[in-house]
């Protein structure tokens, strides 16, 4: 889950995020099965590697995500995960699965020379970043990790059969209404049928509610959710639907069950308060016994990268790993 939505106000001015740098290096990088990733490094080029996983599934990286990280003191490595954002073939879904996404990490680390690094994740990007410790723990120096999401079924029944739509019965009511009623108990499967149903603008169609639900409820300010181009919409709603029509191919629970492969890596988890997306029963299962893993609930926030509280408490947490 997570699209870099919104607006993050007045907190540019504060100074709280880096400056703004242009990345030294942008490449593609074949990883296979005909896809290419969209890769950018920018920062320090014998900095601390920093890899960066964004939202989603589907939601592409963002120079926003630059920002987190001192340039005189971290390499940060960008990319859009496969089908997302400037990768290619554009919204693929064919061979587009968590293992396979865990795969292109290694291959991006092989061919960028890059040894262990601090993987920084959240959201679906969280979801990715345990995964991927968990299956290459020696790669992994240390995990940052906010508004935990764990892939589970109880997670998406939370968002898509109901439980915040009981705290948003308005964007619910919008969410559910271009789906007939007798469909409505298994609303990821409905939309499957008609976000893949082969009519391109029909898909547009309901890409965009889709997409408007989960921007709808990112923020604590839910004032407007803002809107998507077209186009953008559409790639987005299929590879999230896609993953989680097929239980973001985790089995559920795995994420939990496996964490003993890297208790030993030192994590930090910081979780909005108020996240009606991932709430917090996520992050404080994951947490808790982890005697390495420090949990920060922020109060006053949402799930959104660009909440205030919580980018002030993601720099200051990279700004004391320097």
């Amino acid at each position: 889950m997570d699209r870099l939505a919104g607006q993050i106000g007045g907190y540019l001015s504060q100074g709280g995020l880096h400056p703004q740098v242009e990345p030294f290096d942008r490449r593609m990088i074949a990883v296979g099965d005909g896809h290419q990733i969209h890769v950018e490094q920018s920062g320090r080029p014998d900095g601390v590697p920093v890899i960066v996983l964004h939202g989603g599934p589907g939601g592409g990286a963002s120079p926003f995500m630059r920002r987190f990280f001192d340039p005189a003191h971290y390499r940060a490595i960008l990319f859009d995960q496969r089908g997302c954002g400037r990768s290619r073939p554009h919204a693929a879904i064919t061979a587009n699965t968590t293992p396979h996404l865990i795969a292109d990490i290694e291959v991006l680390r092989r061919e960028l020379g890059i040894g262990p690094a601090i993987v920084f994740g959240g959201s679906w990007g969280a979801t990715l970043a345990l995964a991927y410790a968990q299956a290459h723990p020696g790669a992994v120096r240390a995990l940052v990790l906010r508004g935990v999401f764990l892939g589970t079924r109880r997670e998406l029944d939370w968002f898509y059969g109901g439980g915040a739509g009981q705290f948003f019965p308005d964007r619910w009511a919008a969410f559910t209404a271009p789906i007939p009623e007798n469909e409505r108990g298994d609303l990821i499967a409905a939309y499957n049928r008609r976000l893949f149903c082969g009519d391109p603008a029909r898909e547009t169609r309901f890409a965009l509610p889709w997409l408007t639900w989960e921007n709808a409820l990112a923020g604590m300010d839910i004032s407007g959710a803002g809107h998507a181009p077209p186009e953008y919409a559409r790639a987005f709603a299929r590879l999230e639907n896609h993953y989680f029509f097929n239980g973001c191919f985790l089995q559920d629970g795995q994420l939990l069950r496996d964490r003993h492969r890297i208790e030993h890596i030192p994590t930090t988890v910081v979780q909005g308060r108020y996240d009606m997306i991932c709430p917090p029963q996520s992050a404080w299962d994951l947490a808790q016994g982890w005697p390495n893993c420090d949990l920060r609930l922020v109060p006053m926030s949402g799930h959104a990268l660009s909440e205030p509280r919580i980018s002030a408490e993601l720099v200051r947490i990279m700004d004391r790993m320097r």
